[in-house]
């Protein structure tokens, strides 16, 4: 027979599960960078510590601090915005850049650069770590939906379960390790779709109209 504490953890990875398994910000990112095999590591990681932080913060009662300070939200969604809006822009114009046979590479700030062309062995200006950090870092904290599903949402059905709150919150924190690893390091399995030009390009396409939606439902208190 399962334990009671096992089904409570388990409870709290399916919650992780259904909250963090969506096409998003941080997603997107962490699927691109893994695209490019560029700093993938750093970007798991980022993402997943940052999420179990949120997670046991929600699990001690943080929630119930963000539920108070409305205007600390506000601020957060209106500056996540401007940064997706930007960030969007970005993709957008990597998007529509003419090509030819290949995409040009290009330095941006703080911003993952395409392969120059579909052989690896092409040189292009890799982006340094820690502009990828800073990304990674920007994209997951100025993103209020994040505090509202991992401390809010999480923290509140891990307090409906009394002692085993913690095995809930551990459940749900091992939930996204698991998926940001698998989306970090499966995204390999796609490099050879995105080894033409086009496929870059359609990508960004998406990236661009996505994040132009999450501002755009930031900005409307959404």
């Amino acid at each position: 027979m399962v334990s009671s504490d096992l089904l409570v953890a388990l409870a709290g990875l399916g919650t992780g599960l259904s909250l963090i398994v969506a096409i998003g910000a941080q997603n997107a990112f962490v699927l691109r960078q893994g695209l490019r095999g560029e700093h993938v590591a750093v970007v798991v990681a980022a993402c997943a510590a940052s999420d179990v932080i949120l997670i046991l913060a929600g699990v001690a009662g943080a929630g119930t601090l963000v539920a108070r300070a409305p205007g600390l939200l506000d601020a957060v969604r209106i500056g996540g915005a401007l940064f997706l809006l930007a960030y969007g822009a970005l993709a957008l114009r990597r998007a529509l850049r003419p090509t030819g046979g290949a995409l040009v590479v290009e330095a941006e700030p703080h911003e993952p650069l395409h392969p120059a062309s579909a052989d690896r062995s092409t040189s292009r200006t890799e982006v340094r770590w820690t502009a990828v950090l800073g990304t990674t870092l920007a994209l997951t904290w100025l993103n209020p939906h994040v505090y509202l599903d991992t401390v809010l949402l999480v923290g509140s059905i891990a307090g409906s379960h009394g002692d085993g709150r913690w095995l809930f919150g551990g459940g749900a924190a091992l939930a996204s390790v698991v998926w940001f690893t698998a989306l970090g390091s499966g995204a390999a399995l796609l490099r050879p779709v995105f080894a033409r030009p086009g496929a870059w390009r359609v990508l960004d396409g998406l990236i661009a109209v996505g994040m132009a939606a999450i501002a755009a439902s930031l900005l409307a208190g959404a």
